[in-house]
């Protein structure tokens, strides 16, 4: 996998403005907002900066949380964890391994077989669906 590496300036030209503030600045989208929360259609989601593809709608599942959730990414390493200690909280961010954008978290409360939370922002993706 190589490496994408841009400005934020590049990047701020690319993205719109709510996807660079998630992606770029380590935002997120309001709860039960976001374009995949209750996505239906079979496919798989790609990085709306680098196209790497992340999460497989097999994997998604309703956690009740406000956003898409996902027990597993589609390989461990398209994805980097991070410790996240902002907010007064103590998490593990997600990010793309490729392009470094912010995706979302990840929690030890998800179902078998991972027992794993993805919560990722849909404003973060972006969605192939299966032919």
């Amino acid at each position: 996998m190589k490496k994408v590496i841009k400005t934020e300036d590049a990047w701020r030209e690319q993205l719109d403005d709510a996807q660079f503030q998630v992606c770029r600045m380590r935002g997120t989208e309001r709860p039960f907002t976001g374009e995949y929360y209750t996505n239906t259609l079979p496919g798989v989601y790609h990085c709306v900066a680098c196209d790497t593809p992340l999460f497989d709608t097999e994997t998604q599942f309703d956690a009740g949380c406000g956003w898409p959730s996902y027990y597993a990414p589609i390989a461990e390493e398209l994805i980097n964890e991070v410790e996240d200690r902002s907010h007064g909280m103590q998490r593990t961010e997600v990010t793309c391994a490729c392009c470094d954008s912010h995706l979302g978290h990840v929690f030890p409360d998800g179902p078998p077989p991972t027992g794993l939370r993805y919560c990722i922002n849909s404003v973060c993706l972006r969605l192939e669906p299966r032919s």
